[in-house]
C-alpha cells in the first residue's frame, strides 16, 4: 500500500457518524458537557480528531441534532469546533463581540434547544477579549458605541481600587469572568423557556473561559 492510499484509508476510517434524534434524545447535560471537556482535552493537547468534512456535510445535509449551542466572542482566535474537537452537526454556534445575549441570541438559543432538542448552552469567554477591553476603556466609534453598551454593565459591577483600564490585565479578566457570568442570568431572567427547560433537567446553562495561550477552557464551577 503506498503513502498516499494509506493516508485516504486513514481518512475513511475518521468519518464521524452524524448523531440522530433517538442519540440525541439519549444525552443528557452533563454527558454534553463531559463531551467538550474531553474535546477540548484533546485541542490543547494537539491530539485533534481528523474529519472527513467532505463526508459529513453530505451526511448531515437532511437534517442536524446538535449536542448544544456555544455563545462565544467573534475573536478569531477562538475556532468554536476547533476548540471542543467538534465536527459538522455537533455544535449549533452564536458569536457576537463580547459574547453577550440579545433578543436574537435568546431565540437562537430557543431554537437550538427547544426546537432542535440541544442539551447545553455553554456561554464561552475569552482571555484578552478586545470587547472586553473596549468596553473598559469606553470606547465609541459608530455602531461599536451600542454593542460595548451591552457589555458596560460588567465593566461597572467589578469592584477595582487600581487601574481601570485595559492596560490592566486582571481587572480585564475579572469584568471578561463576569460579564459571561452575567449572560448566564440574563439567559435565566430574559427566557422564560429556557429556564424552565433548567429547572426542569432538560437543559443546562454553564460559562467558561478559553485560554488563548494554552488552549483550554475553564468551565465555571470546576
Amino acid at each position: 500500500m503506498t503513502e498516499e492510499s494509506s493516508i485516504n484509508v486513514q481518512r475513511e476510517g475518521l468519518v464521524e457518524k452524524v448523531l440522530t434524534k433517538e442519540e440525541q434524545d439519549r444525552l443528557t447535560p452533563a454527558a454534553v458537557i463531559d463531551l467538550l471537556k474531553q474535546g477540548n482535552a484533546r485541542f490543547a493537547n494537539g491530539d485533534v480528531t481528523l474529519r472527513n468534512h467532505v463526508a459529513q456535510v453530505r451526511m448531515a445535509a437532511a437534517s442536524q441534532f446538535p449536542k448544544a449551542i456555544v455563545l462565544s466572542c467573534v475573536d478569531s482566535r477562538v475556532p468554536v469546533e476547533d476548540v471542543f474537537d467538534r465536527g459538522i452537526g455537533d455544535l449549533f454556534v452564536a458569536r457576537v463581540a463580547g459574547n453577550f445575549v440579545n433578543t436574537d441570541i435568546l431565540g437562537s438559543m430557543e431554537f437550538a434547544c427547544k426546537v432542535s432538542g440541544s442539551k447545553l448552552i455553554l456561554v464561552l469567554g475569552h482571555q484578552h477579549c478586545g470587547a472586553v477591553k473596549s468596553a473598559v476603556d469606553a470606547v465609541e466609534l459608530g455602531n461599536i458605541t451600542a454593542m460595548l453598551s451591552k457589555i458596560r454593565p460588567a465593566v461597572e459591577a467589578v469592584e477595582e481600587g487600581g487601574d481601570r483600564s485595559s492596560a490592566n490585565d486582571d481587572f480585564v479578566h475579572r469584568v471578561a469572568t463576569h460579564n459571561v457570568e452575567r449572560n448566564i442570568e440574563r439567559i435565566r431572567e430574559e427566557s422564560p423557556i429556557l429556564r424552565e427547560m433548567e429547572e426542569n433537567g432538560e437543559i443546562a446553562i454553564v460559562g467558561g473561559m478559553y485560554s488563548l495561550e494554552t488552549g483550554k477552557v475553564t468551565f465555571f464551577g470546576d
